[in-house]
């Protein structure tokens, strides 16, 4: 995302336009806009005229709409981002009060502006909204997948990217394979044909996602492309792409050195959760923000399984941690999914604001916010969101006020056994 102007005020209201440049750009704007704020973007809208003649005329004008945001669809998989609400400015062919939903584009400035309102229903650029911003905007152009994985088996392969924020399916093959035959050779012609559109396609969505095979991006070529699958598939694909690069794609030559094959149990999208947690894997991963944030999971799980009696999870719990002083300096740790600031309640998303701002500046802890489209943050949703490691122990309160929150703690209860 390319920064083009901001004009942020010391009271966090204020306007910044953006130029989203890649894929990935949409999901940040998915977190950055939210119900209430003021979108202005470029539009086709479809208007009809009625002529003299009785009959009516219907032609698609392009404008420059500003809406007042109800609500937000995104689709991770394409990347697109449609925002619906109600037109602000008076056109030739609109009305303010009109609705209007805004398709967001790539290389297509967007004017997002945040507003504070006088009794508190606007929360205006917050500190997690700056804080956003900033992952925001990649001022380097250097934000690439930090990894490839290809999850599969005969006749059926999940291309996936790891990006710093998010796992994201790019794009699934699926072809019949003849069964093997004494004698028949159609087995190998498929599973060779199979392998050829699984690497063709795997080449586009590197070059169009992440430049991995241009020139201009030296460093690229040594993100890991992960070949995953059962039995010898993957270790079969790697020898048709070593052969390819050989013969008549010497292009390739510069990826081989990424690839790793490692083992899965299936060639489904849910086995690359497992080849993520392989040992081979982390290791591989280890200076990645997904690796980072898994090893955080991971210390912060054993401390409950050891009952070290040095983490806690659950709002109210946290909460109480932070009031005791004991999510703060020499190892305090503030862990938040950043689904909790995608609330349209406002107060909701003050509650989690105040909190982060407290441990940070208040109480001199450290605040990990982890990406809900990642592995580790879904494990944090199945504890509620929100988490802590603590300096010290901090007495247990009963927070059980019915049955609501009982079955909520043994679904959290579950999630813990679980991993």
């Amino acid at each position: 995302m390319r920064l083009i102007k901001s004009s942020i005020e010391h009271n966090g209201s204020g306007a910044v336009t953006l130029c989203p440049e890649e894929p990935e750009d949409m999901w940040h704007a998915y977190n950055l806009i939210r119900p209430n704020d003021l979108l202005r973007a470029s539009a086709i809208r479809k208007v009809t005229t009625a002529q003299d003649s009785g009959t009516t005329v219907s032609q698609r004008v392009h404008l420059m709409l500003q809406i007042r945001v109800k609500g937000l669809d995104f689709d991770p998989n394409s990347s697109q981002l449609h925002v619906s609400g109600q037109i602000m400015n008076e056109t030739q062919h609109t009305r303010i009060g009109q609705h209007h939903t805004l398709d967001l584009e790539l290389h297509r400035n967007f004017t997002l502006e945040k507003e504070v309102g006088a009794e508190g229903e606007g929360v205006g650029w917050d500190s997690i909204a700056i804080d956003m911003l900033k992952d925001a905007v990649d001022e380097g152009g250097k934000r690439r997948a930090e990894a490839v994985a290809v999850v599969m088996q005969e006749g059926l392969a999940h291309i996936c990217f790891i990006t710093q924020f998010q796992t994201i399916l790019k794009q699934k093959v699926e072809m019949s394979i003849p069964r093997k035959r004494a004698g028949g050779g159609d087995h190998d012609k498929g599973l060779s044909k199979f392998f050829q559109v699984t690497l063709d396609t795997l080449l586009r969505q590197i070059e169009f996602n992440t430049n991995i095979t241009s020139s201009n991006n030296n460093d690229d070529s040594s993100r890991p492309i992960l070949l995953a699958s059962p039995g010898f598939v993957a270790a079969g694909f790697q020898k048709y792409i070593q052969s390819a690069a050989s013969t008549n794609m010497p292009s390739l030559k510069r990826l081989l050195p990424s690839i790793v094959v490692v083992h899965s149990a299936s060639g489904y999208l849910h086995s690359l959760s497992e080849v993520l947690q392989s040992p081979s894997v982390r290791t591989l991963l280890s200076d990645t923000k997904y690796a980072r944030e898994t090893k955080l999971m991971d210390d912060f799980l054993d401390h409950l399984r050891k009952d070290t009696n040095k983490a806690t999870y659950g709002p109210r719990e946290v909460e109480h941690a932070v009031d005791q002083g004991a999510v703060g300096r020499g190892g305090g740790v503030l862990i938040i999914s950043n689904r909790l600031f995608r609330s349209q309640d406002v107060a909701e998303r003050k509650r989690w604001v105040g909190l982060v701002d407290r441990v940070r500046e208040v109480e001199g802890g450290e605040v990990r916010v982890l990406s809900s489209d990642h592995e580790s943050g879904k494990r944090l949703e199945g504890l509620g969101g929100v988490a802590a490691l603590l300096t010290f122990p901090v007495a247990e309160e009963d927070f059980s006020s019915d049955d609501d929150d009982n079955d909520a703690h043994n679904d959290q209860q579950h999630a813990i056994e679980a991993h």
